[in-house]
């Protein structure tokens, strides 16, 4: 991703380490997570059946799926239970007491 364009996204405040949630720009989903005060940003559909990873359940560092709990690294995008299905991940910053994701290229 050269020279990202970084968006608002959620309040520092709102997302306490060890939580996630779905988080939208213009259509897009990305399931944000707090680790230990770090901000990790994932497409927010499993590749498996499409399930909200935003609305997962982080267990020893890995976010499980809600509908059938493959894990994803929310660090890397890596996937405990089909390596070969990773998940996009999208940096991260945080500014102003706010989350900013960088937002994928256009096509």
């Amino acid at each position: 991703m050269s020279n990202p364009r970084f968006v608002p996204v959620a309040d520092v405040s709102s997302l306490a380490p060890g939580q996630g949630r779905t988080v939208e720009w213009r259509g897009r989903r990305f399931a944000l997570w707090n680790l230990d005060g770090q901000f990790y940003a994932i497409d927010d559909d499993c590749p498996h059946r499409g399930g909200p990873l935003g609305a997962g359940v982080l267990d020893r560092g890995l976010v499980h799926c809600p509908l059938h709990g493959w894990g994803f690294d929310p660090k890397t995008g890596a996937c405990e239970a089909n390596p070969a299905r990773p998940v996009a991940c999208h940096p991260t910053r945080v500014e102003a007491g706010q989350v900013w994701i960088a937002l994928p290229d256009a096509p």
